[in-house]
């Protein structure tokens, strides 16, 4: 009995058994190695994203701070805009409103004129009396009209009224305070006298209504360059310290219409410069 068990005691175990386990060991430690990769792996892609997401955040957090600061300034712009807007409106709301009322005044110096005239030639058996208040009636009626004309004249920042056209500088000559010189320069005609003073056209806009222009005076030349038509220009010649004014009134592809206009009292001392140096 005891001869049996020893033999039993002596079996050895097959091969296989230690190459299965030797092979499952190898594959554990594989699999500890490959989950320790992942596990790295994940780490970082997670550590990227987090970066990659701070730094987005921060770009936008930039981002909409930069647009903050560029609404708080168009607000502020479009403030100081509207402010400006509505003082122009009270501008213009008032101008139009003295110009009717001024208007309206001298429509009612007529209307009050025409009636009392009226009434007196009612009155009037004479003929040469109906004769004679017609024409004191005609005659104011002028003045009037052409007082009425000038309240709808703009004027210049001297305060002299502008002409736009021929028929508004005759009615200016009429008020009898400056002389005035028409004219129309070409421009590749050269040097075109005006008064005591020369004028020579450069270029003309005829889409924005604007011209360049130099003025010869003085034996001094200056240009004036993209100027508004009916936009004053006012210079000194001939010693005088009464301005000179020049206005132009047309423009054309080669030409320039307008009017130079020189107060009464400089007259005489601008046509006895122009005299001297002929």
């Amino acid at each position: 009995m005891s001869d049996f068990q020893e033999s039993a005691n002596t079996i050895e175990a097959p091969r296989w058994v230690g190459l299965a386990v030797a092979v499952l060991g190898g594959i554990s430690l594989l699999s500890l190695v490959v989950g320790w990769s992942a596990l790295n792996q994940a780490k970082g892609i997670e550590q990227t994203t987090q970066a990659s997401v701070k730094q987005s955040n921060d770009s936008l957090a930039q981002r909409l701070a930069k647009e903050d600061e560029i609404n708080q300034q168009l607000q502020s712009d479009l403030k100081v805009v509207t402010d400006k807007l509505k003082v122009t409106h009270a501008d213009l709301v008032a101008a139009r409103k003295q110009n009717k009322n001024a208007t309206t005044a001298v429509d009612q110096k007529v209307t009050n004129l025409a009636t009392s005239v009226k009434a007196e030639l009612a009155t009037k058996a004479n003929a040469d009396d109906v004769n004679k208040l017609n024409g004191d009636v005609t005659g104011v009626k002028t003045d009037l009209d052409a007082t009425k004309n000038s309240i709808q004249m703009a004027r210049s920042e001297m305060g002299t009224l502008i002409a736009r056209n021929h028929d508004e500088i005759d009615q200016l000559r009429r008020m009898g305070q400056r002389d005035y010189f028409e004219f129309t320069v070409q421009r590749k005609g050269g040097a075109t006298r005006v008064g005591a003073i020369q004028i020579e056209l450069k270029d003309t806009n005829t889409k924005k209504n604007r011209y360049t222009i130099n003025v010869l005076a003085d034996d001094n030349s200056f240009e004036k360059k993209d100027r508004s038509v009916n936009e004053p220009i006012f210079f000194y010649a001939g010693g005088t310290r009464a301005a000179l004014e020049l206005v132009v009134n047309k423009v054309t592809k080669t030409t320039a219409t307008g009017y130079l206009s020189i107060p009464k009292t400089a007259g005489a001392a601008t046509a006895s410069t122009a005299t001297s140096g002929q």
